[in-house]
């Protein structure tokens, strides 16, 4: 009798385990599904607003390192997990998540004004004096800029801004989004709403 008694209770542990284990994965499942956190959404399901940009530098305002912080907001309906771990369904008017995005380094060296320095006063060396390469400044002064010579590989090198700023910085240009930049297509691509008929 108390060997049956033994085997009873083995089957019924045994169940019992087998109920918890698939009752724990079901759970587990459920709550992977909705566990996504918001910095981890799918192109599509967030929008991203346009940086505040800075209207001296022509970067975003709060770029610092080369990166900037954007505010991103989950498209209606979709729901994931905050920063502080609270799961949260989005209206698609409330920010989710903060986004990085590259930015460049500059430091109040205009393009303009370095161009123009190069074409017209490339002679005395007022380009390289600009750009904080004073030695080659006087240099060029000095020879009259390589006797023309110098002076015309120092306009092209800076118009195709392969020579810049001597701290390491980038020329500001003017008009956002119209500097010189090679189009490519990536997973970050994508089509914007045309909100006009």
């Amino acid at each position: 009798m108390a060997a049956r008694w033994r085997k009873l209770l083995v089957v019924r542990s045994g169940l019992w385990s087998v109920v918890f284990y698939l009752l724990h994965a079901h759970l587990r499942a459920v709550l992977a599904e909705d566990a996504d956190r918001c910095d981890s959404l799918r192109l599509g399901q967030y929008l991203c607003k346009d940086p505040k940009i800075d209207e001296a530098t022509q970067e975003p305002e709060n770029c610092k390192d080369v990166t900037a912080w954007v505010e991103c907001l989950p498209a209606p309906n979709v729901s994931c997990r905050l920063a502080n771990g609270t799961e949260f369904r989005f209206s698609g008017e409330e920010v989710g998540f903060n986004k990085s995005i590259t930015c460049r380094n500059v430091s109040g060296y205009s393009y303009k004004v370095a161009v123009a320095l190069s074409l017209f006063l490339g002679w005395l060396g007022a380009d390289r004096f600009y750009l904080g390469y004073p030695a080659l400044g006087l240099l060029k002064f000095c020879t009259v800029g390589f006797c023309g010579i110098g002076s015309l590989i120092d306009f092209m090198l800076i118009a195709m801004q392969i020579v810049g700023p001597s701290d390491g910085s980038h020329y500001i240009v003017d008009y956002y989004g119209a500097r010189l930049t090679r189009l490519t297509i990536t997973n970050e691509t994508y089509r914007r709403i045309q909100l006009s008929p």
